[in-house]
Order: C-alpha cells, then sequence, then structure tokens
C-alpha cells in the first residue's frame, strides 16, 4: 500500500496515536502524517503510507480551513483550554473593536507562536521548554489570514478562517483577546481542509477500511507529464537529471513510460529537473 488515507481525527488522540492505530490496523509499516492536530482537536488528518510517507513536501505548502470557538476573559499557559488558566480579566467590547481586532491580521501578519508548540531551537522543541518552565524566546512569523468570519457571543466567538501553512489558531486567539483589553483562548478547533482535500472525504477513524485507501498515483493525476524511451527511462530509474533536450518548464512533472506506468516525479531545480519521487 502506498498512498493516503483522510481521516476525520476525534478529539483525545494525538497524531501520533492515530498513525499507530492505521499501522495496526492494516498491518504496516511506515505510516506518517502530513501535519499535527493538537489532541484536543478534531478534523482532517492526512495519513500518508508506504512510498508515500516521503510525499509529505507535496502537503507543506498547502493552506488550511478551520472552524472553532475562541473564549474570552482567561489567559491559559498553553493559549488553549487543555491548559491551566494563569491569569483573568473581564470581557467588555463592542462590536467595533472586535472588527478592528480581526483587521490587524488581515490579510497577514507577523504572528508570535505559542509557547507550546513544536518550533524547534538549538535542537529544542518550545513546548518542552515550557513544561519545563523554561519558555524559548520565539521570533514572530509571517502568515497570511485569507478569511475570518466570525460570530460574537458575550464571551465567546465562533469562527471559520481560511489561513496559509504554518498558521497557529491558538495564536489568533491570544491576539484577539490581546486587541480586546481581555484575554482569548482557544477553546475548540476543527480542520476542515488542507488545500483540495476536504473533511467531507475523510472518514472517522474506527470506519476506515482499505476502499477509502487513494493511491499515491492519483496525487499526480492533474500534473504534467513527460514519456521517454526505454533508454532514457532506465536512467531514469537510477535518478539520472533531466535537461532541456528533454522538456523545457519551470512546473514539476512525471515522466512516465511507453505504457503510461508513472516512472518518477521530477522538480526543477535552476536549469534543469532532479528526481523528488519513485513510483
Amino acid at each position: 500500500m502506498d498512498g493516503i488515507f483522510l481521516v476525520d481525527k476525534p478529539s483525545g488522540l494525538t497524531s501520533h496515536d492515530v498513525v499507530f492505530k492505521i499501522k495496526k490496523q492494516f498491518k504496516l509499516n511506515k505510516v506518517g502524517h502530513t501535519g499535527t492536530l493538537d489532541p484536543f482537536a478534531t478534523g482532517l488528518l492526512m495519513i500518508l503510507v508506504g512510498k508515500a510517507t516521503k510525499l509529505a513536501f507535496l502537503f507543506d505548502a498547502l493552506d488550511k480551513r478551520y472552524t472553532g470557538q475562541i473564549i474570552l476573559g482567561k489567559a491559559y499557559d498553553t493559549d488553549d483550554v487543555t491548559g491551566k488558566v494563569i491569569d483573568e480579566l473581564p470581557v467588555d467590547y463592542t462590536k467595533d473593536m472586535l472588527a478592528h481586532a480581526v483587521s490587524t491580521f488581515k490579510p497577514n501578519y507577523m504572528q508570535l507562536p505559542p509557547n507550546y508548540s513544536a518550533i524547534k531551537q538549538d535542537g529544542i522543541k518550545a513546548y518542552d521548554a515550557a513544561r519545563m518552565g523554561k519558555a524559548l524566546t520565539l521570533r514572530p512569523r509571517y502568515v497570511e489570514i485569507y478569511t475570518f468570519d466570525y460570530q460574537a457571543h458575550t464571551e465567546t466567538i465562533d469562527f471559520d478562517t481560511h489561513v496559509s501553512k504554518g498558521t497557529y489558531i491558538r495564536s489568533i486567539a491570544r491576539d484577539i483577546g490581546q486587541q480586546l483589553n481581555t484575554y482569548g483562548a482557544l477553546q475548540t478547533l476543527r480542520r476542515i481542509a488542507i488545500g483540495p482535500y476536504k473533511i467531507d472525504d475523510a472518514k472517522p477513524l474506527s470506519d476506515i477500511t482499505s476502499n477509502d485507501f487513494i493511491d499515491h498515483r492519483l496525487l499526480f493525476q492533474n500534473i504534467q507529464t513527460l514519456k521517454l524511451n526505454d533508454y532514457l527511462i532506465k536512467l531514469v530509474k537510477n535518478g539520472v537529471k533531466l535537461d532541456e533536450r528533454q522538456i523545457t518548464t519551470d512546473k514539476p512533472f512525471v515522466v512516465v513510460d511507453k505504457h503510461d506506468e508513472m516512472i518518477a516525479y521530477y522538480e526543477p531545480v535552476h536549469h534543469e529537473y532532479r528526481v523528488k519521487y519513485f513510483f
């Protein structure tokens, strides 16, 4: 099995838990995922299987969509309600204040990651340092917030957002609270899309069967192909670099043989093309 499963992760499981359960259910050796979901979060988790564990690069740059709820008035050390309450402030804001708060991070802003995150500095993960009481000094990162639709209640804000890779929704919750002169934390979170992959196409972990498996070749069906002769196919299988003698393009492509069998996926690097993945 080389490909992916689209899993609707339940709350209470880590992404690693899901990987372990898929590995056990289908008796697989190589299983991974394309991006962690916090244990309390639910929603789309893409599980990579077999050779496809080497395809994480296809999904790294994809945008994501989430729905969830922000709770105001309490500061948590984790920026979500799974952590410890470390301070409280009253909640008193207007619609205009909230609209202004949202406008400060649309369409983009420099976002400070949460202390409890998997970001590494000098080989140390931020959440490990935070748990030891030695929080790292993290640097703000450029993120894009394409949409942020919301419905405000007295002390909670329901939202639906579309963001770029690397965006922390917990940080958005925290930053909205600061803009409203109080605290904000993430109360619920559900990932509903990763690029073109939607939660509607996913299955709950308990319902996943082999019929839900997506072969790795299907991930490349919209990418241009280059058909080569037997001699060049033999070289491609050995990882040879290609150049303008075979193709001229600034986009990735899939090399196929005379039977249209996929052989390798190539990406342009400077003035040549290099193998990124073998089928």
